[in-house]
């Protein structure tokens, strides 16, 4: 009878100590939270099993909503299979950043969870695309955004299902395309240099704004020799004078050119872009968007890469607009006022050059605060401030 006893107040001691998690059950929480919230087509499984202390603590947590931990380290506690898969590859942005719960509810909701439905999911980040233009696009139309997008990551840029030309080719094929392009010399190609996968105010979803020479016909670019870089200097000569400083995007002819960022036929912009300028620098430039989106202290999100750089050339490092001064006070005006000298006569122990707000803060991000190149309690310092 003693050892019944005795084991019976083990039990309860150990149920005492017990993590709140483990003792608290949903009918706890139903007393408070409305369970109708709880409810959809599709419940969250930790929810449908009643067990809200997987996720949450009932008491405190460092984590809004009382979460045990950040969102998407909670999430992928689970879904391991995903965690892996979203590291490599084109991420999409709320994936790279752990928000999760931007686009599916914890909870309960439609399916997949989606807080909405896919279309009005997608509206709610990407604010800058019409709803329906003169002429739409039928899936976009019918707020099929996956029939070309991947929601979370993608092998492709844009996170498009399949690249180039062979995503537009699963639908429109053989006699459609040669009879939408009459007297065209060559097979179809290049479908989004002339047209917007999502509408335009013109028949056959061709982009906006028309290449002034497009409009007047093929010949004007389209003769002997080819379409090469030369062939648009001839109407573009301050580009050429980019082109020829010291950094300049376009050194290699063979496989850097305008085509590369521009459409000769038409865009959106009299800029002729083939996309927003952030998808195309990165079409090139994958690695350092992948780095700075691991780090740890980053600049303020850039969506417009050529607000500090120059698209085409510069006498100035990394193409910037200016030298490492001039760019970031465009919008720091007090720094490089009051804070450590830089400029001239204040030269780099590492390079001999001039010390700029560059030579110690990396925009695009680092594993130390305010984006330090190294730690600056002492590492960074020590470089030039060496003791002897």
């Amino acid at each position: 009878m003693i050892r019944v006893s005795m084991i019976l107040l083990l039990l309860v001691l150990a149920a005492a100590s017990a993590p709140a998690w483990a003792r608290a059950d949903a009918g706890t929480c139903f007393s408070c939270h409305d369970r109708a919230a709880f409810t959809g087509r599709v419940v969250h499984r930790p929810v449908a099993g009643g067990r809200c202390g997987v996720c949450h603590n009932p008491h405190v947590a460092r984590f809004k909503g009382l979460l045990r931990q950040r969102q998407d380290t909670l999430c992928y506690s689970c879904h391991r299979q995903q965690k892996r898969l979203f590291a490599r590859g084109v991420v999409h942005q709320p994936v790279a950043d752990g928000r999760c719960t931007g686009c599916h509810t914890p909870h309960a909701g439609s399916r997949d969870l989606l807080r909405k439905d896919l279309a009005s999911a997608c509206f709610g980040c990407h604010k800058d695309l019409a709803r329906k233009y003169r002429y739409t696009h039928q899936p976009y139309a019918r707020g099929e955004c996956g029939s070309c997008h991947r929601p979370h990551q993608a092998d492709n840029l844009e996170l498009l299902v399949r690249n180039g030309d062979r995503l537009c080719l699963t639908c429109h094929a053989g006699e459609d395309l040669a009879a939408g392009h009459g007297g065209f010399p060559v097979p179809a190609a290049g479908c989004l240099s002339c047209h917007n996968p999502h509408g335009s105010s013109r028949a056959a979803l061709v982009r906006d704004e028309l290449h002034p020479p497009y409009r007047k016909g093929c010949s004007g670019c389209h003769r002997p020799g080819g379409l090469t870089m030369a062939r648009c200097l001839e109407c573009h000569p301050d580009v050429q004078k980019q082109m020829l400083t010291t950094h300049s995007h376009l050194t290699r002819q063979d496989s850097n050119s305008c085509l590369n960022c521009h459409s000769p036929h038409a865009g959106d912009t009299g800029a002729l872009l083939k996309g927003p300028v952030r998808l195309l620098c990165v079409s090139c430039h994958l690695r350092t968007l992948n780095g700075y989106r691991k780090s740890r202290f980053k600049h303020p999100d850039i969506q417009d890469c050529s607000s500090c750089h120059e698209p085409h050339g510069s006498s100035h490092l990394a193409m910037l607009k200016g030298d490492g001064i001039k760019v970031c006070v465009r919008c720091h005006e007090d720094q490089g006022k009051f804070t450590h000298p830089v400029g001239p006569g204040v030269l780099d122990r590492q390079t001999g050059q001039e010390v700029t707000c560059v030579s110690c803060h990396n925009p695009m991000g680092t594993q130390y605060s305010y984006q330090l190149v190294r730690d600056g309690k002492k590492a960074l310092c020590v470089v030039c401030h060496r003791a002897y």
